[in-house]
């Protein structure tokens, strides 16, 4: 091959070629793409910081000159270098550069072990075939995931018009209830009036026939007295029971002293029917002194006893019991649109507003059930405070049923809360049977 060339000239186009290729070795070891531009080979190099300028032969000499050690990316002379792992088939990155051939294999592909006596193995294709096995995985579970999401969004936007649709209905019910109840009440109060008309006639009549102030007391028994008296119905009247009833006939706005009442009673605190009828009802009766706080001569209440009245009284109460249970229906259906409500059985109860705020319903409290069925109903406590208010507290009410779910959410009171939870768990007929209880 070197026939044409003296053995001394061919050793030194050798030695050149060699110190050729160490010299592109060394400009290029531990550089990455973007750093290449930095170390185009020239007679100087400047340190990337701008601190010193060197001779470019001096660049990967395993000595550092520069300050930020940019002259030796590729050996471990400087004590802040970085040498950079080019890993082709898997993820490039940066490694110190003290770790340069220090028998450790570092890089994937063993470029950080050019000089050492450690035979690493380039191994970034697996690692790189590994990786983006995992990734693939990763974007067919993000795929599911995002699909699933997709689909919980829209039978959510269907759950939530159905919702709507609801509450549309439930509003048209209550209002044509309302206006059911309003009719029904113009009805009482016109009733009423006419009871009202009717008495004052019978007042008329029963004045001219007798003037007595007392007169009506004749036609009364001293029980059914005794009883209207009896305000707390313990069988017996006390002097605070006469002083808030009865009053003076000329004056029924003044109230009798004690010793008044007690004389009244025949100088006792508390007498029961037979000394009542010794005592006060004859003072009633004779009518001279004391009277019922507003009798007026009316024998109880004509409204009580006309059957129009009662009929319309009656439709009244029907309608608003309607017009209740519709409400509560509406409020159901409001707060299931408005809060998501999460329950974590013997944990606590949270209250999800559509802004994203949670606030706690209560923390686990106890089993409040009655004895025979304590484990039906669990009382959540100490949950956050109302505005001006009590803090918040839940009552969940377990119902059989073949899958766990909440089945209705109502706030009875303020910051007082009823949940009902539907659970196979609390069908227990068999066990309830045989005198066995379970704590869930």
């Amino acid at each position: 091959m070197f026939t044409n060339c003296s053995l001394g000239h061919c050793h030194i186009i050798i030695a050149v070629v060699l110190w050729s290729i160490c010299v592109d070795s060394r400009k290029i070891r531990g550089i990455s793409l973007s750093y290449k531009r930095f170390y185009r080979e020239r007679k100087s190099f400047l340190c990337i910081d701008g601190s010193k300028m060197i001779p470019f032969d001096q660049v990967n000499d395993d000595y550092c000159d520069c300050v930020d050690g940019s002259d030796e990316p590729g050996t471990a002379a400087c004590p802040n270098g970085r040498f950079y792992c080019t890993n082709l088939g898997y993820r490039s990155h940066y490694i110190p550069s003290s770790r340069v051939n220090d028998g450790i294999c570092d890089c994937c592909d063993a470029s950080d072990e050019y000089r050492s006596q450690t035979p690493c193995q380039n191994t970034c294709r697996n690692l790189g075939q590994r990786e983006r096995a995992e990734v693939e995985g990763q974007m067919r579970v993000l795929g599911e995931g995002l699909r699933l999401k997709q689909q919980l969004i829209e039978e959510g936007v269907l759950t939530w018009r159905e919702k709507q649709a609801q509450l549309r209905d439930l509003q048209r019910v209550s209002d044509d209830l309302q206006t059911q109840l309003d009719d029904l009440r113009k009805e009482e109060a016109r009733r009423k009036e006419e009871a009202d008309a009717l008495r004052e006639r019978v007042i008329g009549a029963r004045e001219t026939a007798d003037n007595s102030p007392t007169s009506h007391y004749r036609t009364e028994s001293p029980i059914s007295v005794f009883k209207e008296l009896d305000s707390n119905r313990d069988g017996s009247i006390t002097v605070d029971e006469v002083q808030a009833k009865v009053s003076p006939v000329q004056d029924e706005e003044h109230a009798l002293s004690e010793d008044e009442a007690v004389a009244l009673l025949g100088g006792a605190h508390r007498v029961d029917l037979s000394r009542f009828e010794e005592t006060l009802w004859t003072s009633l009766r004779t009518g001279d002194s004391v009277t019922i706080k507003g009798r007026h001569g009316v024998p109880g209440s004509l409204a009580d006893e006309d059957p129009n009245i009662k009929a319309a009284v009656s439709a009244a109460e029907k309608a608003a019991a309607d017009l209740k249970r519709v409400e509560d229906a509406y409020e159901t259906v409001y707060m299931e649109i408005r809060y998501i409500y999460e329950l974590c059985p013997f944990s606590q109860v949270t209250q999800k507003s559509a802004s994203g705020e949670v606030v706690s319903l209560g923390k686990w409290g106890s089993w409040a059930g009655s004895p025979e069925k304590q484990y039906y109903q669990m009382r959540y406590e100490s949950g956050e405070p109302c505005w001006q208010g009590p803090t918040r507290n839940t009552m969940v009410m377990l119902i059989c049923g073949t899958e766990t779910a909440l089945r209705s959410v109502k706030e009875p009171s303020k910051c007082q809360y009823v949940m009902e939870l539907q659970t196979p768990v609390s069908c227990q007929p068999a066990l309830r049977q045989r005198g066995i209880h379970s704590e869930l």
